[in-house]
């Protein structure tokens, strides 16, 4: 049976700059629609992968200001704008959704990205002026924040850290089915109520091991962000169909490696037993009657 909703993880990783775990982003594609979810460094690439235009993004959504969710807007933005060799030029204007303070950010992006919209309005033709507009829409609570075609996102408030506010996760729902992305946040339940039976819940992670529990920056980590014990908790209430993580933390010293992925199965493990999956780069989840994943293999068939 065809699957109602695709949801792709462009990017898995955290501030580090890693080749293979990119900047945080999730693509959803449901009802003929392509909306993405925070936009760290690299999303271009990974669309490019799987054969995606840019200026075919329905809506930009954002979790939370943080440089590592938002430092691919510009390059997405323009992007879509000019003409490259396989791109489509976008003709529309960028529609972002997200929280107060939202249209700040784009508003010092157009400050910042002035003289280059400049020379290239001087070509000759001259791209659409309308392609590298840009429409924000802000919201100061959770709710719907975006409802087309059946496809609905609801935004729920998460807690990243009493300095990171707003934080918000979100929820996607189309023809019966869901998907919830947690956004950054310690264990909340917000994110248990949103994810509550949905098909798939993604959930970020942070790990270390235990010789790092001491050590004053991997503390300061861990009070905004989710161990896998607690995450597997999270799991454990909400029941999805499917769990997965992303937005991984892995943190190490120049003593003490990081912890490898099967550890943070097995904190997991702890408290949930249900199915899981490690998010990789590019890794999707189609979500019909059952919820199949797929490992992207160089090509987007």
């Amino acid at each position: 049976m065809k699957a109602s909703m695709v949801v792709t993880l462009l990017g898995t990783g955290s501030p580090t700059p890693l080749p293979d775990r990119f900047g945080p982003s999730v693509l959803v594609q449901a009802g003929g629609q392509t909306l993405l979810f925070d936009a760290g460094r690299g999303v271009p690439i990974r669309m490019h992968q799987l054969d995606v235009p840019l200026a075919k993004i329905d809506a930009l959504f954002l979790t939370h200001f943080h440089s590592d969710h938002t430092s691919g807007i510009p390059d997405i933005w323009l992007t879509r704008w000019v003409r490259t060799s396989r791109a489509v030029e976008s003709t529309t204007p960028f529609n972002v959704i997200g929280p107060v303070r939202t249209k700040a950010l784009m508003s010092n992006l157009e400050q910042a990205y002035a003289d280059d919209i400049r020379i290239r309005m001087a070509a000759k033709p001259p791209p659409s002026p309308q392609g590298v507009a840009a429409t924000v829409k802000e919201f100061d609570r959770g709710g719907v924040v975006y409802k087309r075609d059946g496809v609905k996102v609801t935004a729920f408030e998460v807690e990243h850290g009493a300095e990171v506010r707003p934080a918000y996760g979100y929820r996607i729902d189309y023809e019966g089915r869901s998907a919830v992305l947690s956004g950054d946040t310690t264990y909340n339940e917000n994110v248990i109520k949103y994810g509550a039976g949905s098909d798939l819940l993604v959930h970020e992670v942070a790990h270390a091991r235990p010789e790092l529990s001491t050590d004053v920056n991997f503390q300061r980590i861990m009070r905004h962000h989710t161990i896998p014990r607690l995450a597997g908790r999270v799991f454990s209430q909400a029941k999805p169909k499917l769990a997965g993580y992303t937005h991984f933390i892995l943190r190490s010293s120049a003593t003490i490696p990081a912890p490898s992925l099967d550890e943070v199965i097995a904190e997991t493990r702890q408290t949930y037993s249900g199915a899981l999956e490690l998010g990789e780069d590019l890794m999707s989840f189609e979500i019909g009657e059952e919820v199949t994943t797929r490992r992207y293999n160089g090509s987007n068939s």
